[in-house]
């Protein structure tokens, strides 16, 4: 059985720490790089930093935030938002980041996908996928943190971006992001299904029979905000509850 890893996610604004509802409505919290340092001490496998406003000034804006973390969170962090070359991608690496998540820049130039993994590695290579169930029943992709909606349907661009050398995904669900009532489990099945590289499925993870509803269908790991932000579940209870549901999770001394 494969082991599944709890990933924290922290959407920043600015120098802070933000939690919204569908990506909107966006609510400042406090210091993100405090956050991070209490869910690592408390078991999380992986930290991602989503910079939400990165597109509107065109450049990623989490350095500092990322050096100061890396100096005391030891498990991979992926960095996302506003990353449009290869050099964007070197500079957070350097600054501790160990993959980055693409998704506006890549939509308008799918090879920015390949020259990042000619360069650094699939290993490196989050695709990011901000989705929407349309009124048809397929999913479109959304970019510039669910604002934007872009050409492609979700299965085509899956698809395409890991040709290209995507060698992980970031599956959000708009329509759940937000609300605890769990991941859009038709979305998941659907990406897992298409592809076959290692998925996340991120946006309403409330508890953990969301989780194992996710592995079920094709997730190989979650990405949760709310329910850590608000203190509705501590990371540590949901790796203990993981494992007495007979999840394969990372062991914690």
């Amino acid at each position: 059985m494969k082991n599944i890893r709890l990933i924290s996610r922290l959407d920043v604004k600015g120098s802070n720490l933000i939690k919204g509802v569908h990506l909107e409505g966006l609510r400042k919290l406090g210091d993100p790089q405090e956050y991070a340092v209490k869910y690592y001490k408390e078991g999380a496998d992986e930290i991602i930093y989503m910079d939400v406003v990165a597109s509107l000034y065109g450049r990623n804006n989490l350095s500092d935030i990322v050096e100061r973390t890396a100096e005391n969170v030891f498990v991979p962090i992926t960095v996302g938002g506003g990353i449009r070359s290869v050099e964007d991608v070197r500079h957070l690496l350097c600054c501790g980041a160990d993959k980055v998540a693409i998704n506006s820049a890549a939509t308008k130039n799918p090879r920015l996908i390949s020259e990042i993994a000619e360069t650094f590695g699939s290993q490196c290579v989050v695709l990011s996928v901000e989705a929407t169930r349309h009124p048809n029943g397929d999913w479109g992709v959304y970019t510039d943190n669910g604002r934007e909606k872009s050409k492609y349907e979700v299965r085509e661009w899956v698809s395409r971006a890991v040709e290209y050398g995507a060698g992980e995904i970031l599956l959000t669900s708009v329509d759940q992001e937000g609300t605890g009532r769990g991941f859009d489990l038709d979305l998941v099945k659907l990406v897992a299904n298409e592809v076959n590289v290692p998925l996340i499925a991120s946006g309403g993870m409330g508890n953990v029979q969301h989780i194992i509803d996710a592995i079920s269908n094709g997730a190989d790991a979650v990405a949760m905000a709310d329910v850590l932000h608000y203190n509705k579940m501590s990371m540590q209870d949901i790796r203990t509850e993981c494992n007495q549901a007979g999840l394969h999770v990372r062991r914690i001394r």
